[in-house]
């Protein structure tokens, strides 16, 4: 098959004479410039990806992909409103859970917690954060059939279990198997008046999640032991819900609060967390719209290479006018130039960020401190969306910065160029 001669053309000058080897210099650096600001702009758009796939991850991890909770503070016949939630299309499990803010103590050191209970059998199936165990094992919690303690205190042999993040029992120095107090901050009446109330717990097990903000204030507890202490008699905070995809919740959560009606409503976990995964796509469309201005750099040097390729092919152009070539004809030739420029550039910037992204995840060249980060290495998450962007843009940019030069060959007068030859 024929190539149109426009092309044809714009191949050929993408090679200069010898005695104009900057202008082939040139075209290299143009390539050369979209090529790496295509490539930086692929790895750190996949880094901020990992970081939001990573996050979000741990987040999921450590809650419910959606919750029911009341307008009254607590559901009090909560097994008839988890039976009805099952048949939600898109849940896949539900699991009740009790939540309060208490102190825990051990010792002289003291830390400020929310207290969650939990069905552990039910919340296996509903949440990951009992599978994040590093040390000790959930088998007694799961096993556990303590009678409801009395008030007051309870013998070290009926005991309630207490599995509590790996950054609190730190902060606390305890291990598996040491007893922790927690302190309610409503106390109690007692004889002398208003007293603290306190309740001894075993720890059982310590998780990490990888997040500070779960590993330092949350513990978890059997719901019964909670529904006594927070004084909820046989009620519940909240009915957590597990979805068979985690884009289904804003749906799920429509469908709950239209069939439960008033006082139910339910939240998922994009209403929840809507502040910081807001935060992180502003984020990353800032660094999209930064990292884009290095192909708008090299963009001016394919306008620069074109301009001197004109400057250069002034008596070429005279005679392809002469020999019938259109304005438009011409144009075609050095957007075809410019376009070719750009399409390299880009193919090579595309190849570089795929595989630079797979060799920052499959090795650690770039180190992180975990004890600050959480991360050994750069989390990297490759989205095909992102590389068509990124390739439609960069391809889009080096069209444009054709236009002039393109423009400015297609106007020269091809009497000048042939009147002394």
């Amino acid at each position: 098959m024929n190539l149109p001669y426009q092309l044809f053309i714009a191949l050929r000058y993408l090679k200069s004479k010898k005695r104009h080897k900057g202008i082939s210099f040139n075209t290299v650096i143009s390539i050369t410039g979209v090529a790496v600001g295509v490539m930086a702009l692929l790895t750190v758009l996949s880094v901020m990806s990992g970081f939001h796939e990573d996050l979000q991850k741990k987040i999921l991890g450590a809650n419910a992909h959606a919750i029911v909770l009341s307008y009254k503070g607590g559901i009090e016949d909560y097994k008839p409103v988890m039976e009805r939630l099952k048949t939600e299309p898109h849940v896949v499990s539900t699991a009740p859970f009790v939540l309060g803010q208490v102190m825990v103590s051990s010792g002289k050191r003291a830390h400020g917690v929310f207290l969650r209970g939990i069905e552990p059998s039910l919340e296996l199936k509903t949440t990951d954060i009992l599978k994040h165990i590093k040390s000790g094992s959930v088998e007694s919690a799961l096993n556990s059939k303590l009678r409801t303690p009395q008030s007051g205190h309870w013998p070290n042999s009926e005991l309630s279990w207490i599995i509590l993040g790996k950054e609190l029992a730190a902060m606390l120095g305890v291990i598996t198997d040491d007893t922790v107090n927690i302190i309610s901050p409503t106390g109690e009446v007692g004889p002398l008046g208003m007293l603290p109330k306190v309740k001894q717990f075993k720890v059982i097990a310590v998780f990490e999640m990888g997040m500070f903000e779960y590993d330092t204030n949350l513990a978890l507890t059997d719901i019964k032991s909670t529904q006594e202490f927070f004084g909820y008699g046989t009620a519940v905070s909240g009915i957590e819900l597990r979805l068979d995809d985690i884009y289904n919740a804003a749906a799920v959560r429509d469908s709950v609060n239209k069939k439960l009606g008033f006082p139910y409503y339910a939240r998922d976990w994009m209403q929840m967390n809507r502040n910081l995964f807001s935060a992180l796509k502003l984020e990353k469309f800032a660094m999209f719209v930064i990292l884009i201005l290095i192909v708008l750099v090299a963009s001016f040097n394919i306008v620069s290479t074109l301009m001197m390729n004109v400057m250069e092919k002034q008596k070429e152009i005279a005679i392809l006018k002469a020999m019938g070539a259109t304005n438009q004809g011409i144009m075609t030739v050095f957007i075809f130039q410019g376009l070719l420029i750009g399409l390299i550039g880009t193919a090579i910037g595309v190849t570089g960020g795929y595989v630079l992204g797979n060799i920052i995840h499959n090795y650690e060249i770039i180190k992180l401190p975990a004890d600050v980060y959480y991360l050994s290495k750069l989390p990297v998450k490759m989205k095909l969306v992102d590389f068509i962007v990124v390739s439609f843009s960069a391809v889009a940019i080096s069209f444009l910065s054709t236009l002039y030069p393109s423009y400015y060959a297609a106007r020269l007068n091809p009497v000048e160029p042939l009147r002394y030859e």
